[in-house]
């Protein structure tokens, strides 16, 4: 049975679906709009009681959580398409390290930044200057910690892409490309090459065709 991703034009879903390109796995998409609250609506919160994005629906299977599905896809298709949990337990304790810091500290800021730089303006609240200088703060610091780490490997998890370098692409794309803030990824050698090199991946390339919209 086809995979459903709920939410394809935001990005939390487009980890879900950049990974499901990797694993080269069949999917079809469910727009669902947050301005109108579509996302809070019963039959929804039905499926995911917290009224966020993504979701997916695998036959009889509904999983929420970007980051647990795209671990449940990886280990469901082990075997097909991209590796992406590494080939030994150290290499998996890695991956799942990066991935923490993703969640943790890297996409944090970011979403204050879309918070106030994109979403405040179209819903007419006000902006927090405050919020985004701290922000900005914040993620210069991420980025000299990855710099550090990227100088010695090609990937976050070693010389492999994997679930750590894809959980990164679609905050990384509201980074540099919604926000104004690609001088902060292009001034860092070594992030800057990581980041064209799996920014150009021909999954993302292909989820950005297909699922890039405004927010």
């Amino acid at each position: 049975m086809v995979v459903k991703v709920y939410g394809p034009n935001y990005g939390n879903p487009k980890r879900v679906l950049v990974c499901l390109f990797e694993k080269e796995v069949e999917f079809e998409t469910v727009d669902i709009d947050i301005f109108k609250g579509e996302h809070k609506q019963p039959d929804f919160l039905k499926l995911q009681p917290f009224g966020e994005l993504p979701l997916i629906q695998d036959g009889d299977f509904t999983l929420y959580e970007s980051r647990a599905i795209i671990r449940y896809y990886a280990e469901k298709y082990k075997n097909q398409g991209t590796e992406l949990l590494g080939k030994t337990i150290e290499e998996r304790g890695l991956i799942e390290q990066w991935l923490e810091v993703e969640a943790h500290n890297f996409q944090p800021p970011i979403y204050k930044l879309i918070t106030n730089i994109m979403l405040a303006p179209l819903m007419g609240n006000p902006v927090d200057q405050k919020v985004i200088e701290e922000s900005d703060e914040k993620i210069k610091k991420v980025l000299d910690v990855y710099e550090e780490r990227l100088s010695k490997t090609k990937y976050l998890a070693g010389d492999f892409f994997s679930l750590a370098d894809l959980s990164h692409l679609a905050p990384g794309h509201y980074l540099v490309n919604k926000t104004g803030r690609g001088n902060l990824v292009s001034e860092r050698k070594h992030v800057s090459a990581w980041w064209d090199d799996i920014s150009n991946r021909p999954s993302w390339k292909k989820v950005l065709e297909l699922y890039d919209k405004p927010v």
